[in-house]
């Protein structure tokens, strides 16, 4: 499947060293403001070659809005984006054509599909979440209008993990690191990571504030469900957890529950969910993303005829692929909410009152 949501809907489309990339975002609300300035903002943060932590690969991630806007308003009709691919080096692919590259999607699309792009992966590629970045800001234009904010940051770099959460001091950060504190080990530790030839996992915290209570769709759409669907569905994202996730397994019910005052809650480990639905307070979710599989040493592996062989990549890569990830975090839980969001109107008659009566 290529398309995500059920009201608010983005079907993605292209590949890593394909001519171009793109999304085609369906149910946008007519006479959304479209600050074409602030979309493209948005990929500037997830675009690669920005510093030495990243790929070398330049892409100026320069998107053209196709349709579904008129005088800068959304007109209700799909709105259609394309970003064209300018920096592909295909050549590096060629020793890999016709072998499997530990850890990457080759061997599964190969035995799914019988063919498969190899030229940087092609449609696995995390190059293609740039699309997915274009539509959450779509998303995220329309939630700014009813006070929901979304932000990210990273949380850990392999084992050194933030205490702190600078949702502000991210945005500074060369990693989107959010403890000042614990930044200079972070890069420390990509950069070693990468005079290494190897690369590193890490995780990304994102939370959504001003999110009223309701959203959510129990009982088989509910709202932590998606959450953890849309994360998960990020290249290289290997676990999730919403509020304290696995940490509540250890706790008592005691410890765990959010007790309630007449100011709210006096927690939050629940994470802003209760029974699938939005609860008013902070949503937090926490991805956790494996080490880039691209790394620079020897491998074993086998071809397309099973023969065994050493994998020795060429190309750009990221050593740690969390950093940019972090943008994509951001983008999916703004698909997620929007998408919410919409399917909340007819939860109650009094909603459909207001719009028909």
């Amino acid at each position: 499947m290529n398309t995500f949501g059920k009201k608010f809907t983005m079907t993605t489309f292209g590949e890593s060293h394909g001519v171009a990339l793109g999304c085609i975002v369906d149910g946008v609300p007519a006479g959304i403001s479209i600050d074409e300035a602030f979309i493209q903002s948005e990929l500037d943060r997830r675009k690669p070659g920005k510093s030495n932590l990243e790929t070398k690969r330049k892409e100026d991630d320069k998107v053209s809005i196709l349709s579904g806007v008129f005088e800068g308003k959304s007109t209700g009709t799909p709105i259609a984006m394309i970003i064209y691919n300018e920096d592909q080096k295909s050549k590096d692919y060629d020793s890999i054509k016709d072998l499997f590259r530990p850890a990457h999607a080759d061997f599964t699309y190969w035995h799914k599909y019988g063919i498969r792009d190899y030229r940087g992966g092609g449609r696995s590629s995390a190059r293609e979440t740039a699309a997915r970045v274009a539509a959450g800001a779509i998303a995220k234009l329309m939630l700014s209008a009813i006070g929901i904010n979304i932000q990210s940051g990273i949380k850990a770099i392999g084992n050194i993990k933030g205490s702190i959460d600078d949702f502000e001091y991210a945005k500074t950060s060369p990693i989107h690191a959010l403890d000042k504190n614990y930044e200079d080990k972070q890069i420390e530790a990509v950069t070693s990571a990468r005079d290494e030839h190897d690369s590193i996992g890490g995780s990304v915290l994102t939370i959504a504030t001003g999110v009223p209570i309701g959203l959510g769709q129990p009982m088989y759409y509910k709202l932590d469900a998606v959450l953890a669907d849309a994360m998960m569905g990020i290249n290289a994202a290997k676990g999730v957890e919403i509020g304290e996730g696995i940490k509540s397994a250890t706790l008592k019910g005691s410890q765990n529950n959010d007790q309630i005052s007449s100011l709210g809650f006096k927690t939050n480990k629940a994470g802003g969910i209760l029974g699938g639905m939005s609860n008013g307070d902070t949503i937090t979710v926490t991805t956790y993303f494996k080490p880039t599989p691209s790394i620079f040493q020897d491998q074993h592996t086998i071809t397309k005829e099973g023969i065994e062989t050493i994998c020795s990549l060429k190309g750009r890569h990221d050593p740690c692929v969390a950093i940019r990830g972090s943008i994509v975090c951001e983008a999916m839980m703004a698909l997620v909410l929007a998408d919410m969001v919409l399917l909340n109107i007819g939860s109650k008659m009094e909603h459909i009152e207001k719009i028909y009566s």
